[in-house]
């Protein structure tokens, strides 16, 4: 028998979850973004490189993300 207090704590937990998720996936990106412009900055040559490692790294980072996320909905719906 399920009770009512458990289905609202999972729930709950799951929306908290999946909202640090995303917090944690945008401070990740802006972290991302930060680091590579003072690359760019530092070494202007290097900007195609720098660009494409920033970029797959970011990709990286918000599939982690929206992995957590679905994770967290899938707590709150099961």
């Amino acid at each position: 028998m399920v009770l009512l207090s458990e289905v609202a704590n999972a729930n709950a937990g799951g929306a908290i979850g999946a909202g640090l998720a995303a917090m944690g996936a945008g401070i990740g990106v802006g972290q991302i973004g930060k680091g590579a412009v003072e690359a760019i900055a530092r070494q202007p040559e290097a900007l195609n490189d720098i660009r494409a490692n920033m970029i797959l790294t970011a990709a990286l980072v918000e599939g982690a993300a929206l992995f957590a996320i679905i994770v967290g909905f899938l707590a709150m719906v099961l």
